[in-house]
């Protein structure tokens, strides 16, 4: 009974882990953009006012479903880290504006230092508006986990991919990400949600 018991644990340990990633890999690969109310640009590192390579993949990458009209509105997310004199919303808006996007298509919510915070901010803003469907605009491996997440927070989520930049799937870090977005799923699916049903439940745990 015991050896079951452990040969059971193991091959949950095992196949767990392997089943997530498998739903990174086709999420991320099979995703499909959908018209939305809102297109949402994960934040990503910037330098002194200037975007990481990560985060240009990005803009660029919203720019072109902007152009093809899934939306009208683009919303930019991302706090700044300590020191810093800007936030990744509003270098990201700025570099939009730059490249063509009328500033007032671009909102930046200068808040998140994670995904779930960004998720959050995005939530709050646009059940002020009574707006649930976004279009997430990040690297492929981060799509399920951005998705799951927002629709964890009562809004509707599709998801567009980068396609060119240091994360596009056939990179040589691909596989590195893809692990590594592995155990960032499962710490969220695993804890992160428990987080969110104490918080709800009044709780002072904060996730």
């Amino acid at each position: 009974m015991v050896r079951r018991l452990i040969g059971f644990l193991l091959i949950f340990v095992i196949a767990f882990p392997l089943w997530c990633t498998t739903r990174i890999w086709w999420t991320g690969t099979h995703t499909k953009a959908e018209p939305s109310a809102a297109i949402v640009v994960m934040g990503a590192a910037q330098f002194n006012g200037r975007p990481s390579p990560v985060l240009e993949a990005r803009l660029r990458r919203a720019i072109s479903v902007y152009e093809a009209h899934f939306s009208t509105r683009i919303i930019t997310v991302g706090a700044g880290a300590p020191g810093d004199h800007t936030t990744e919303a509003a270098v990201s808006k700025n570099w939009l504006v730059d490249a063509g996007v009328p500033s007032e298509a671009v909102t930046a919510l200068a808040q998140g230092r994670d995904t779930l915070q960004s998720i959050v901010a995005v939530q709050r803003y646009l059940q002020t508006n009574h707006l649930r469907t976004i279009l997430i605009v990040t690297d492929a491996w981060h799509c399920l986990r951005a998705e799951t997440m927002a629709r964890d927070h009562a809004l509707i989520p599709s998801c567009a991919p980068v396609t060119s930049g240091s994360t596009k799937i056939l990179d040589g870090s691909s596989a590195r990400y893809l692990i590594r977005e592995t155990g960032a799923y499962l710490a969220y699916v695993t804890l992160g949600r428990i987080g969110i049903q104490l918080s709800d439940r009044g709780s002072s745990v904060a996730l």
